[in-house]
C-alpha cells in the first residue's frame, strides 16, 4: 500500500516540525508527502528540505487559502498511480507503528477511517469493524482520520473548497462529512466497503481550543458550527434531528467541560443555527475559524 500524505498548512513551522519528526525516515518506496504552504513558503520549504524522507518523496507547493483547497491542490501534486490518501493537519503527528499499520492494509482497501487522539483522548469514537456506513456515523470521521484511494477522491471531485477552515465563506467545517456523504450518494458500493480501523491505529493531534484565548475559541466554535449546520441542511437530514443538532449546541460546553466553558455552548448554537439557515447574523460573514 503506497501512501499519499497531504498537509495543508498556514506555515506554522513549530508544529509542522513535530509532524515531520514523527515521519522522519519512515516513508517507504512509493510513499509521498506533499506540504501545501499557504503562508511562510520559504520557511516551510527549508524545513522540508532538511526532512529525512527515507525511500519516499517529499515536496512543497502552495495554493490559495483554505484547508480544503490546499488538500485538493496537494492531491493533484502527487505522482503515484493510486495511493491511499492521508490528510494530517500541521498540528498532527504519527505514533510509532501507525504508518506501518496503514501500509499493511489489504490491497483492496478503498475507503477507511482511523482514530484521532488529542490530550483529552479520542476526538471521536469510530464504529466497530463491520458496522455499515450510514449518514449518522459519517460524523465520526474527521479530516485527519479519513483514508481513501486517490481514484475515489478524484471520482467525486475531492473536498468542497467552500467548506472548512480558511475557506472564503462562513462555513468553516464539515468538509470530510460532506465528502463521505457525496461518496455514499454517488458511489454507495464504496462506502459499503469502508474499513473502520481499530483504536490502536491512530494519529495524534491537539485539541481544537489549544492555545486559544476565550474570544478566539468562541469565534472558532461559531465558525465550525456554521459549517456543520450547513452540511446538515445540504444533505437534508430529518427536521427533528436538525432541530436537536442545533439546540444541542447549547450543551456543548457542559459536555466538554475539560476543554470549554459552560457559556461556550451559546456560540456553538448560534453557529449551527446560522449554518442550518444558510445565513449569518451581524457582521460575522467574513470571520474565518483560524487566523494564525
Amino acid at each position: 500500500m503506497e501512501l499519499g500524505l497531504v498537509v495543508s498548512t498556514l506555515g506554522r513551522v513549530e508544529p509542522l516540525q513535530r509532524l515531520l519528526d514523527s515521519l522522519s525516515g519512515r516513508l517507504a518506496s512509493g510513499d509521498e508527502l506533499v506540504v501545501v504552504a499557504q503562508r511562510n513558503l520559504a520557511e516551510v520549504t527549508a524545513l522540508v528540505e532538511r526532512f529525512d524522507a527515507g525511500r519516499g518523496r517529499a515536496v512543497v507547493t502552495t495554493s490559495d487559502p483554505g484547508a480544503a483547497r490546499g488538500r485538493n491542490h496537494g492531491v493533484a501534486s502527487l505522482v503515484g498511480d493510486d495511493p491511499l490518501l492521508v490528510f494530517p493537519n500541521d498540528t498532527t503527528w504519527f505514533p510509532a507503528g501507525s504508518l506501518e499499520a496503514l501500509r499493511a492494509l489489504p490491497a483492496e482497501t478503498r475507503l477507511a477511517a482511523m482514530t484521532v487522539v488529542d490530550e483529552h483522548g479520542p476526538k471521536f469514537v469510530l464504529p466497530s469493524a463491520g458496522t455499515p456506513f450510514d449518514r449518522w456515523n459519517a460524523w465520526n470521521v474527521i479530516e485527519m482520520g479519513l483514508l481513501l484511494r486517490r481514484s475515489l477522491f478524484d471520482a467525486v471531485g475531492g473536498f468542497d473548497p467552500s467548506l472548512g477552515t480558511g475557506a472564503p465563506t462562513p462555513w468553516q467545517a464539515g468538509e470530510a462529512t460532506d465528502l463521505l456523504l457525496r461518496i455514499d450518494d454517488r458511489l454507495p458500493w464504496e462506502t459499503a466497503q469502508i474499513r473502520w480501523l481499530p483504536p490502536s491505529v491512530a494519529v495524534g493531534g491537539i485539541a481544537d481550543a489549544h492555545g486559544l484565548e476565550r474570544a478566539e475559541r468562541r469565534r472558532k466554535l461559531r465558525a465550525y458550527g456554521r459549517g456543520l449546520g450547513l452540511v446538515v441542511t445540504r444533505w437534508r437530514y430529518p427536521w427533528p434531528w436538525r432541530a436537536a443538532f442545533v439546540g444541542g449546541g447549547l450543551a456543548f460546553g457542559l459536555r466538554h467541560g475539560g476543554e470549554y466553558g459552560a457559556l461556550d455552548g451559546w456560540w456553538v448554537f448560534v453557529g449551527r443555527l446560522e449554518g442550518a439557515l444558510g445565513r449569518t447574523f451581524g457582521g460575522s460573514a467574513a470571520v474565518q475559524a483560524v487566523r494564525r
